[in-house]
Formats: C-alpha cells, structure tokens, sequence
C-alpha cells in the first residue's frame, strides 16, 4: 500500500461517501474505490462497509484508520523536515463534552505554545464521537464525565473499545441559568423549582439515551425541552429565555460579562469529570499541559 492509498482512505472516512471523496480528490469514483479494494486485499480485512445508505467503517476498519492517520502524520513530518527543510509541525487533537473549561484551557494552552508551527484539533462534540475520536486515534485524548445514572454502562463502553477512564474531579450538579433568572439568587434549586421552565439537552443523535446524555437526570420528564447542538445555542437560549441546563457549574466569571450563573441543584447525583485515551498509551507532555489548565478552572466554581 501508498501513503497516497492512505490519504484515499482517510478522506473516504471523513466524508464517508465515495462520491464526496473523489471530488475532493479530483479522482474518479471508480479508481478511489479501486485503490481502497486494493488495499483491503492486501491486508486481508474490509475496511468500508457498503449500503445502500453510504458507506462507513467496519471494526477493522476504525482501528485500521487510527493508524493510517499516524502513517500518514509521519510521512507530512518527514517530508516538512528533509524535503522542504521547515520545522517540525506540532499535533494535538482533543474530542470533549461541552464544557466550557475544556474551551478555555485550550485557549490558555496555545497561547503557550512555543512553536513556530502547529496543528490543533478542538472537536467540541456528542459522547460517543468523543470515545470514537480518541478509539480511532483521530484525537489524542477525550474530556467526559460519569455520574451514577451512566457509569456502569459507559465503563463497559469504554472497556469495550480499550480505552481508560481517568478522574479530574468529581462535583455536585449546578444549573446554568441567566442572572436575571427567577430563580437566580436562590441558595439551591429543587426539581420542583424547575418544572415549569424550559430544559435545554446537547443533542446525541442515534445515541439519545440517558447513558450517553452529558446532563445528569437526563431521564425525568419534563414538559419543555430543547435540544441543541452547541453550546454557543445553549448559552443564547439561556440569555434568551428563562431556560437552564444542568451540568458542573464550572464556568469563569469573567465570560458573558457574569450574564450566566450557577445554581447548585439539590439532589444526590454526582459529576465525574475525567480524560480518556487508549489503554496501551499514555498521555503526552501537551495532554499534561491541557490537564493542567482544566484543573485551574475548577478552582473557579462557585458550585463545587
């Protein structure tokens, strides 16, 4: 197999349609399907599922993927350094829930950077894109949290696709809401307290279940819900209407200008906040580094 095959490969898996890749590639349909079957035969696995509804990734092929990234990253650096004689180009990639510390000690990190080049990856995405960007390598580590109502289900999740769990901190649930919210300068907030106001949930597609939901709870009813796929969404709704999510209660001061606060909600629930990456590796120098600067957040909470 070619790095070229590769570079096939990966752009096949990030579109997932064949029709899509090729005009990406400027190649026909025909040869980019042909040097993947190629490359298949050659390693004596299918990496693409075909359906009538697209194509994508077999078992084989996820793992196999991971290291076609890897491959591929090796050979860009290879030719940066020898060939066209620039330095070295700095990767790191992270898949987290929606928290804004995750957000924030990004920031910090790369304003620390002593690099002249640099590739940086912040997918702020659903719960099971986080364990599959780190289980397929597209990421080097995952921010996500575990709490009564998903822990058994997720370490199994997390067993399943050899990947380990490694606690930050551990917090009481908050609710976010706007400080001009009717129950803003309350001490603590019931369940009862929140019935009649709108619910906001990050959305998690097919996955939509309490075990991959990033709010605790997810499971009680409620009348009014809305769903998003961002936080900026979240965070516009909240300022918007009386509306509030429930989540860590990590969130600076100084961002929105105070507009959004945190409420700690009572009840017996717990948010474990923690990192994820393969089993077989261990965190690198920059994963410390990013750590580090979530745990400087958490000193920030009012709700903790």
């Amino acid at each position: 197999m070619t790095i070229q095959q590769l570079k096939y490969i990966i752009e096949v898996a990030e579109t997932g349609s064949i029709t899509e890749a090729s005009r990406k590639l400027y190649i026909s349909q025909p040869t980019l399907s042909e040097a993947i079957k190629e490359v298949e035969d050659e390693i004596h696995k299918q990496i693409f599922k075909r359906s009538r509804s697209g194509i994508s990734l077999t078992s084989d092929g996820v793992e196999f993927l991971g290291h076609a990234r890897q491959a591929v990253s090796q050979m860009d650096i290879i030719e940066d350094k020898y060939i066209n004689n620039i330095p070295d180009k700095l990767h790191f990639a992270v898949a987290t829930q929606h928290y804004m510390f995750s957000t924030n000690a990004m920031v910090d990190l790369i304003n620390e950077l002593d690099a002249e080049r640099y590739e940086i990856l912040f997918h702020e995405t659903q719960t099971h894109r986080v364990i599959e960007n780190v289980k397929s390598r597209f990421c080097d580590l995952g921010i996500l949290y575990k709490c009564k109502g998903n822990k058994r289900v997720l370490e199994k999740e997390l067993k399943h696709n050899k990947l380990k769990f490694t606690e930050l901190f551990t917090t009481n649930p908050c609710v976010f809401i706007r400080d001009d919210h009717p129950l803003a300068k309350k001490e603590k907030v019931t369940f009862a307290d929140l019935k009649k106001y709108p619910r906001i949930n990050y959305n998690q597609g097919i996955y939509e279940s309490a075990y991959y939901s990033e709010e605790p709870y997810y499971q009680l009813k409620s009348d009014k819900i809305i769903k998003v796929g961002d936080r900026a969404a979240a965070i516009n709704m909240m300022l918007g209407i009386d509306a509030y999510t429930i989540s860590t209660g990590i969130m600076p001061r100084w961002l929105h200008n105070g507009n959004i606060v945190s409420v700690p909600l009572e009840c017996d629930e717990y948010m474990q906040i923690g990192y994820i990456i393969r089993s077989d590796e261990q965190l690198s120098e920059l994963g410390k580094k990013f750590i580090d600067k979530i745990m400087l957040y958490t000193k920030e909470t009012e709700c903790y």
